[in-house]
């Protein structure tokens, strides 16, 4: 379907509302010119339009600069629906449940890195495990999974995995409020138990990294950067925990829509009503998986501590391995935001979106407080990624949200046939990156030309004043499934 798009500036698109029969709203699509050609080639738009259609629906319909086409709704969008008359949709906040990025930060230098870089890259790769179906063995029980689910990261450090100072700067504090474990399918509690401290395969990734530049130095001290330093970055979720959640949920969605007598433009946008017993159940599953991948995250992180102590044998403590932060970018969260200048509560979901705060809110760390909230964004394999800090615009426009990677231009089975794994590693080769992977087949699917090029999508948040660049980091070895 053709609709007309309007260009508000060089960053900023528009459909406005009434470009077809239903909307509530206008949909906003922060991109450039040329990226906007990918995304009229895609279903991107049609999707943010069909969600405007929803009832309850808050403010507009957001995609950011990474969106593209996804379950339903479009991977990158951003959208809210009041508390009390709204909705929830489990297809709008994805599949793989907080999914999200963690940065490690360390002392040390790339120097010190490069002289044992195959040794670190091996250790990491053995003490994590990663790729379809894979499995930790932790001695982790089932009370120990609801355990997990209810509180979180606080549960996983009782048991050694980490430092009470851990929780201070894991978005939620490691664990969102409101879980309800007895909401949770046996079938997804079964794969969830050997699944916490497992990256998992596709897009997800462990990269040791270096602060290659500075832009914000007040920023960067109170985060704690500098240029040369080295970093770990994390990119996981819930794994086949959530995903299984998720399944669950939008099949119970399809049964309500049918009983209710509610025609949706697309069934993928099957909801509930805020309050019914339906969206509660489902609100106290997902954030079961929010918990468990908070969880899986620090699991990791324990693991990474532990392969630098095997290969630098010091340890984490003296290398400075502390937590720089933790965010989720697949979650639905209430959250107070003004709008039309007033205060409002609003179920805010963001799938492939990272909250962005600025400066104040009290949901930020303290000692970020002043500065604003960290945002992680992750580059595709072999490019850079970013760390940011929240801004002021994101808060008046996208209930203070960012992108939260490069996005994909390419399907994975398009990449596997027009670009052969040679090609990835070559490119690697040339950059010195050591990397370690499980198959050559993710090497294709992951590669760097199957996603925008994530300075582009940075220049656009920045100008659209989503969030402020503070470091640019460049990977030193990556370790994928």
């Amino acid at each position: 379907m053709l609709m007309e798009i309007e260009r508000i500036d060089d960053c900023k698109f528009a459909i406005r509302k009434g470009a077809i029969s239903g909307m509530n709203t206008d949909v906003i699509l922060y991109s450039s010119k040329t990226m906007m050609e990918k995304i009229g080639k895609d279903r991107t738009s049609q999707q943010a339009v069909n969600a405007t259609t929803l009832p309850g629906i808050v403010g507009n319909v957001m995609v950011m600069p990474d969106g593209h086409e996804g379950y339903g709704f479009p991977i990158g969008g951003v959208v809210g629906f009041d508390a009390d008359s709204g909705i929830i949709s489990p297809g709008m906040c994805g599949f793989d449940i907080n999914c999200g990025v963690r940065l490690i930060k360390t002392s040390l230098g790339e120097d010190e890195i490069r002289a044992k870089v195959m040794q670190l890259s091996d250790a990491l790769f053995k003490n994590i495990p990663s790729g379809v179906g894979s499995r930790l063995q932790i001695g982790l029980k089932p009370a120990d999974l609801e355990k997990v689910a209810h509180e979180g990261v606080k549960y996983i450090i009782e048991r050694g995995f980490g430092t009470p100072e851990d929780l201070e700067r894991i978005e939620e504090n490691g664990a969102m409020q409101g879980a309800d474990f007895s909401k949770v399918s046996s079938e997804a509690k079964s794969r969830g138990l050997t699944e916490l401290g497992t990256l998992g395969a596709g897009n997800h990734f462990l990269e040791v990294q270096k602060v290659e530049k500075i832009f914000d130095k007040k920023v960067a001290k109170d985060y704690g950067l500098y240029e040369g330093q080295v970093v770990v970055m994390v990119h996981t979720g819930s794994r086949g925990f959530g995903h299984q959640i998720c399944s669950d949920y939008l099949r119970t969605l399809l049964e309500y829509q049918k009983k209710n007598g509610i025609k949706l433009v697309d069934p993928e946008l099957s909801y509930a009503h805020i309050g019914s017993s339906e969206a509660e159940d489902y609100l106290g599953a997902m954030r079961s998986a929010v918990n468990f991948a908070f969880t899986n995250r620090q699991i990791i992180t324990n693991s990474i501590r532990k392969s630098f102590e095997e290969t630098f044998s010091r340890s984490s403590d003296t290398m400075g391995m502390d937590i720089l932060y933790d965010l989720s970018h697949n979650i639905v969260k209430l959250e107070e935001h003004v709008v039309d200048g007033k205060k409002r509560k609003v179920y805010v979901h963001r799938k492939g979106a990272t909250r962005s705060f600025a400066s104040g809110r009290d949901e930020i760390p303290k000692t970020y407080r002043s500065s604003g909230q960290p945002v992680l964004i992750p580059g595709s394999m072999g490019t850079a990624s970013y760390v940011l800090c929240g801004d002021e615009g994101a808060m008046q426009e996208t209930f203070g949200s960012a992108c939260h990677g490069a996005g994909r231009v390419m399907s994975r089975h398009q990449a596997l046939r027009e670009i052969p794994a040679s090609r990835t590693f070559e490119s690697m080769r040339s950059k010195n990156i050591e990397i370690r992977i499980r198959t050559r087949k993710l090497v294709s699917e992951e590669a760097e030309w199957t996603y925008k090029d994530i300075d582009e999508v940075i220049r656009i948040v920045k100008e659209s004043r989503l969030a402020k660049p503070v470091s640019r980091n460049t990977p030193i070895a990556v370790v994928k499934g």
